[in-house]
């Protein structure tokens, strides 16, 4: 096929490495697509080359047009860039498939005046009695090639027919593929039990199998890293380039991404499969980076004399000194939320507090809690800093600091004790906060603290789980918070205030009075 055919300036250099992540606008940016998107920047830039992103748009019924813009703020979020694309022009565009018809239309032209390729007028309805007669028979479906070889007139003739062919690429029927993955090795395809797939729709629009390779070609993509869902479909794209007589590029198929049983990540079952819910929840796109590179790269921790232990906070530059496609290997890299999720709450210890206060902010304005200038908020945020995990937990963790929070009054009642005792500990709480606040020491943790101390003495509570009972998860935590777990209780006194704290335990006698005895 002629053409443009992206060279660099220098044309007598090695020529430079180019990738590319060719995603389809018909949907979310998929975490599997980010996954490839991280391997592609980082292997360009390993390599002194250049990324580019291609928008696959010529699935016209699936097509979203707000899906491109949602790919680009997706991977910047993560904080990948791309060199070229068509949000960013270069020399190699147009960067969208719908804008390059005419060249896939040309090639399709080429591939049947060279015996290549062929029309075939089969329509639907012949195709599906075709498919079912083949599995009745226990065939494996298969184009039968009614059309090759006929004109159109001939074609007719036989019924079944359709008005507006489509292109079928003509595929040996003996011997066999062989390529070198770049990932997983040689890989060997049965040429007898492949189908002529169609390469050009009957609406002119043309499919992944030609689209993808004329534009690899035009645009100079030296290394096609993919999914390993393409791997089938190498033996086609094979035959493309063998008709132009191009030299094949380094074909590398990545491993996919799996969920923690092993199977698929699936859209329906797996909220996260969105790339767009990682920032709802509250994941840093650090944090995320961080994890999707450890599936791939093993950067080793210099502070451990072991050289085999992999350092566990590392960002982009870590991992493209370390990518290196053949040891990627090819199984399935388990995406464990879990796992994710804990690394994230590392991240987020190490923000400062200024910076953790405007992480949380849109999500403490989105559940309405219009705090940001509450003297308490970031005195409440160093409390909980070491507890949390997302950014979408501070709603939740924080709200008890700002407004009373409802419970069940059987809270107040701690395992192993009646309402009698409770309401004996709980009255003996409230006598002792009116101690501490008229106090001399002041409302401090301090304070606080050795004054409770020293009240589960005088109430006999010798053990740690009887402490417990008053201080620990016990009354006095659930008065204050309306929860039996949370951060360390005397300094949350503390942030709250003394009259917080009063008003608080006056409405938990009052609930506990109203339980029946």
């Amino acid at each position: 096929m002629t053409g443009a055919h992206y060279m660099d300036s220098d044309s007598s250099s090695t020529p430079p490495v180019r990738v590319r992540l060719a995603p389809s606008p018909t949907g979310f940016l998929h975490i599997g697509n980010a996954f490839l998107a991280l391997i592609d920047a980082a292997f360009a830039r390993r390599h002194g080359g250049r990324f580019l992103i291609r928008i696959e748009d010529t699935d016209q019924e699936r097509f979203i047009p707000e899906a491109e813009a949602a790919i680009y703020d997706g991977l910047r979020w993560l904080g990948l860039e791309w060199d070229e694309g068509p949000d960013a022009g270069g020399p190699a565009g147009p960067y969208r498939q719908s804008e390059r018809l005419p060249r896939y239309q040309a090639a399709a032209a080429e591939l049947v005046g060279m015996g290549r390729a062929y029309h075939c007028w089969c329509s639907p309805e012949r195709l599906d009695e075709m498919r079912r007669q083949q599995q009745g028979r226990k065939q494996p479906p298969k184009y039968d090639r009614l059309c090759l070889g006929k004109t159109e007139a001939e074609r007719k003739a036989l019924g079944g027919y359709s008005e507006r062919p489509v292109v079928r690429l003509l595929m040996p029927t003996e011997g066999q593929a062989t390529f070198q993955d770049a990932i997983r090795g040689p890989i060997t395809f049965e040429y007898a039990l492949l189908q002529d797939p169609v390469i050009l729709r009957s609406n002119g629009f043309a499919v992944y199998h030609l689209a993808a390779m004329v534009d690899d070609r035009e645009m100079g993509i030296s290394h096609v890293l993919r999914g390993e869902e393409w791997i089938s479909s190498t033996p086609i794209h094979m035959q493309i380039y063998d008709a132009f007589g191009w030299e094949l590029p380094v074909i590398a198929h990545t491993p996919l991404l799996l969920n923690t049983d092993r199977g698929k990540i699936s859209k329906r079952k797996h909220p996260w499969a969105k790339m767009s819910w990682f920032r709802e929840e509250g994941f840093l796109p650090a944090a995320l980076l961080n994890y999707l590179g450890g599936l791939v790269v093993h950067v080793p921790d210099p502070e451990n004399v072991d050289p085999s232990v992999d350092r566990e906070l590392f960002g982009f530059d870590e991992i493209v000194e370390h990518i290196d496609l053949q040891r990627i290997g090819p199984s399935g890299k388990i995406f464990d939320l879990d796992k994710l999720t804990s690394l994230n709450g590392q991240y987020i210890r190490r923000l400062s507090l200024g910076e953790l206060q405007d992480a949380v902010h849109p999500f403490l304005e989105a559940a309405g809690l219009h705090v940001g200038g509450d003297p308490k908020l970031p005195r409440a945020l160093a409390l909980e800093h070491e507890r949390l995990r997302r950014l979408s937990e501070a709603p939740y963790v924080l709200s008890f600091f700002f407004r009373d929070e409802d419970y069940d009054a059987s809270l107040l009642i701690p395992k192993g004790l009646d309402r009698n005792r409770a309401l004996e500990l709980l009255r003996a709480a409230r006598r002792e906060i009116d101690s501490v606040a008229s106090g001399p020491e002041g409302w401090t943790a301090t304070a606080l603290e050795a004054s409770f101390r020293a009240l589960a003495e005088r109430l006999g509570l010798k053990t740690g789980r009887e402490r417990g009972q008053l201080i620990g998860a016990g009354v006095v935590r659930v008065a204050v918070t309306g929860r039996t777990a949370g951060p360390p209780l005397f300094e949350t006194m503390e942030v709250l205030g003394d009259e917080t704290v009063i008003r608080r335990m006056d409405e938990a006698l009052n609930r506990l009075l109203s339980l029946a005895a």
